[in-house]
């Protein structure tokens, strides 16, 4: 998600694709990003579309655990290339709002009220870009309330957003080192639980399905260069279409 030829999950966005300017880190990474948020919302939609109709078929959320790195990763690129870092704050912030009905109807729809702070990845996308941005700018107070916020508050994915823009941000002239942390971040996913039914399950043993992030990997480090043609409004608005598109087939189908 990001801004730059390159969203939002969510969360669902782009910068335009411009050179950086002068002193401007380069990232050494993949670069074509349209391509790779058309990866991510594929991915969320699978993953959104399972749990609310398939939850006995994990295997839908397993493929949905590509989308959150990728979208992480796109705001990294959307970070350092963007011309008005304030404008994709607010874009971020307003479709973050504009979506959160929608999240909650696809979701929570028979309990509307009590989950109106039961926020939408956009929240967690927005606060853990800003906090990156200060970490980035060397403004304190922006990364440590950023941090505390996704710490202290029930945000999903925590402070996992935070720490993967960092890794992508502070290995971007050495990628092999941020596939390395990247790898080494999910590798606890292979102690996971029976008792979880997203687990893979391997004999007696359980792997967490967080570690089918790592299947993002070869999307961030190799160059691709497809580069479709898409408007970034595209992007920021497909997060809360699609979750109205559920809502409704909740609706047309009995449950």
């Amino acid at each position: 998600m990001n801004e730059a030829n390159l969203p939002a999950t969510g969360e669902p966005l782009q910068a335009k694709e411009t050179l950086p300017q002068a002193g401007e880190p380069k990232l050494q990474t993949n670069l074509d990003t349209n391509f790779i948020k058309l990866v991510a919302i594929l991915s969320m939609v699978v993953d959104h579309f399972g749990a609310a109709f398939f939850p006995q078929y994990p295997v839908f959320r397993w493929i949905g655990r590509l989308a959150f790195p990728l979208f992480c990763y796109c705001l990294t690129v959307g970070m350092l290339y963007t011309h008005n870092i304030q404008k994709y704050f607010l874009r971020l912030g307003a479709f973050a709002l504009i979506s959160q009905p929608f999240w909650i109807l696809a979701f929570n729809a028979d309990d509307f009220l009590s989950n109106l702070f039961n926020l939408n990845i956009f929240f967690t996308l927005l606060v853990s870009l800003a906090a990156a941005w200060g970490f980035k700018e060397k403004k304190w107070w922006l990364f440590l309330g950023g941090f505390l916020l996704l710490s202290l508050i029930n945000f999903d994915y925590s402070i996992t957003g935070l720490v993967l823009i960092l890794i992508f941000y502070l290995c971007r002239n050495t990628p092999w080192l941020g596939a390395l942390l990247f790898t080494l971040y999910y590798l606890p996913a292979l102690n996971g639980y029976m008792e979880d039914p997203l687990a893979l399950k391997i004999g007696g043993h359980a792997i967490g399905f967080e570690i089918f992030c790592l299947l993002a990997l070869p999307f961030i480090y190799i160059h691709t260069n497809i580069k479709p043609k898409i408007s970034k409004w595209v992007f920021y608005a497909f997060y809360p279409a699609h979750l109205l598109v559920i809502f409704l087939l909740q609706l047309a189908i009995p449950q």
